[in-house]
């Protein structure tokens, strides 16, 4: 006879400061959250992952272990974050070939963004639907797959979309 192993969706050994608001159904497991940060349903967010205060993550959203976001950021609905690029033709099983992502300060990624292993600096938006396969320097708005550059952002700070 055939067994069925069933696992329930947790929280279990996280960080956070104050303000931490989660609705859930969500899985966050050995991560890390700063001050007021919001939480949405059906989010899943593994280990290793670190997140500032004030950011907020929306439905549906998968972060891979490895990605640090910084302060006064929003993901929207059903952003992927990979760690892994298939080098080998397929999955890596060895946590020690996946690759790290940084996300700046000010960041905001629209909806069903996909994020590769890469650094997105401070004051960018990431248009929906885009692919990011590149590292990401300049204040402005992205769009595409992959991501370019749209609109620079001369000010520094970003801008309402």
């Amino acid at each position: 006879m055939n067994q069925i192993k069933l696992h329930q969706s947790a929280i279990r050994d996280i960080h956070h400061g104050r303000n931490l608001t989660v609705v859930e159904p969500v899985n966050l497991y050995e991560c890390s959250f700063g001050d007021d940060c919001f939480i949405g349903p059906f989010c899943e967010i593994q280990s290793d992952v670190t997140i500032g205060n004030r950011v907020r993550i929306q439905s549906h959203t998968f972060i891979c272990s490895g990605v640090s976001i910084g302060d006064d950021c929003f993901i929207a609905h059903g952003v992927m974050f990979i760690n892994d690029l298939f080098r080998e033709g397929g999955p890596s099983r060895a946590p020690s070939d996946w690759k790290r992502t940084v996300i700046g300060r000010h960041v905001s990624i629209g909806s069903n963004a996909t994020i590769l292993p890469v650094r997105i600096g401070d004051d960018i938006v990431i248009g929906a639907g885009s692919v990011v396969t590149h590292d990401l320097s300049e204040p402005g708005v992205y769009a595409g797959n992959p991501a370019r550059l749209l609109h620079p952002n001369q000010t520094g700070k970003t801008q309402e979309t």
